[in-house]
């Protein structure tokens, strides 16, 4: 039997789950060696890493080089990674419905990265990507 932690983990993991089937298949042939994580809480390093202010919450990270800074010299390489944090995200939904929205949001945004696209590129996608859902 599991624990009511690792039921609430399996939950997540299939948001996750939805979430990438929810990105158009376009975009999804084209990402290669990523491995989409659910983990917990950010680390300290990863709250670093994306530059996140105290007191500020942090809901996905891409850890990787984007396709717009490699070169023709890059390959056999480890998996790049796109973590999605379940603790900040289940802190911020509202309601059951924002949770998946949350997931979606943020992994789409996190693709944008992936992508190559600056933070503010990566909102202005996701606010086009809303409207037409």
């Amino acid at each position: 039997m599991r624990s009511k932690r690792e039921e609430e983990r399996a939950r997540f993991d299939r948001l996750v789950q939805e979430a990438w089937l929810a990105i158009p298949a376009g975009f999804r042939r084209r990402v290669e060696n990523v491995a989409i994580v659910a983990e917990d809480e950010p680390g300290p390093d990863d709250l670093r890493r994306a530059r996140c202010p105290r007191g500020s919450t942090l809901l996905g990270l891409y850890h990787g080089i984007p396709l717009t800074r490699r070169t023709s010299s890059y390959g056999l390489v480890l998996p790049d990674k796109i973590s999605i944090y379940r603790g900040p995200i289940e802190r911020m939904a509202r309601h059951e419905r924002d949770l998946a929205r949350i997931v979606r949001d943020t992994l789409w945004h996190e693709l944008g990265h992936y992508f190559g696209m600056d933070e503010g590129q990566v909102r202005q996608a996701a606010r086009r990507w809303r409207k037409t859902r």
